[in-house]
């Protein structure tokens, strides 16, 4: 049988893949993926064939997994968080249409929005969005329109790839959008490293968070008009009584 798992192994893999992911990978003879999401993994499987490409040359990864599975190799293409949400599982299904010898299974995995939100508290109990800051396949012209939407609608807003060495003022400048919309003192948290050894957390403002550094291993959570910080957590209220 000529098969390949597309696989999200959660924010930080370990403890936050789910157990069909981790049957995925144990059936699996192929890893394929980034070489950093590979190395979350060779310890827990040791035993696996691993292959890699550096970043930009996605299309060449996914042809890769697809050659290994056409040799009768059960293969997986292995993505953090979730591989439908910024991950590999869009682009794996555009290419297999090359390859209808080969079954292609979608394996869900804990996005970083999740993982994140569970590590601050709760601020996605309502209505919210998920945006990427990150202008490589979006004209940045483009994602403007979306933060600005997005504030005016007073949606919760988790950002991914806020900043990096070349995007260093993204985020500042989509907390000045955020701005025209929300209050200074909206409550607003971040995330580094979800799920690994090197996490940490922080509450803050919108106002310091405009002129707070982060990374592309940070996930950055805007609050609504409602959202609060209560007992160090931060938590978006639905609406339910509490009052009794």
């Amino acid at each position: 049988m000529k098969k390949i798992y597309v696989v999200g192994l959660g924010p930080g893999a370990g403890k936050q893949m789910t157990g069909e992911a981790y049957t995925a990978l144990e059936q699996s003879e192929v890893i394929v993926g980034y070489p950093v999401y590979l190395d979350l993994i060779r310890d827990t499987f040791p035993d696996k064939i691993y292959k890699s490409t550096p970043m930009k040359q996605e299309v060449e990864r996914c042809h890769m997994a697809f050659m290994e599975a056409m040799q009768e190799k059960t293969t997986a293409m292995v993505c953090s968080g979730d591989a439908g949400v910024y991950g590999m599982a869009g682009l794996m299904l555009q290419i297999s249409s090359k390859f209808p010898e080969v079954e292609v299974e979608i394996i869900p995995g804990i996005t970083a929005a999740i993982g994140g939100a569970a590590v601050l508290g709760a601020p996605l109990m309502h209505d919210f969005a998920v945006i990427s800051l990150s202008d490589l396949m979006t004209p940045w012209d483009k994602i403007e329109i979306r933060l600005r939407a997005a504030a005016m609608a007073d949606f919760v807003i988790c950002l991914y790839n806020p900043s990096s060495k070349k995007r260093s003022d993204y985020l500042e400048k989509a907390c000045k959008i955020m701005k025209e919309f929300k209050k200074p003192e909206t409550i607003c948290g971040l995330v580094r490293n979800i799920g690994r050894k090197e996490e940490t957390r922080q509450i803050l403002t919108l106002e310091e968070l405009e002129h707070t550094e982060t990374d592309m291993f940070t996930t950055v959570f805007i609050g609504n008009a409602q959202t609060m910080c209560l007992n160090h957590k931060m938590v978006t209220p639905r609406g339910y009584n509490v009052t009794r």
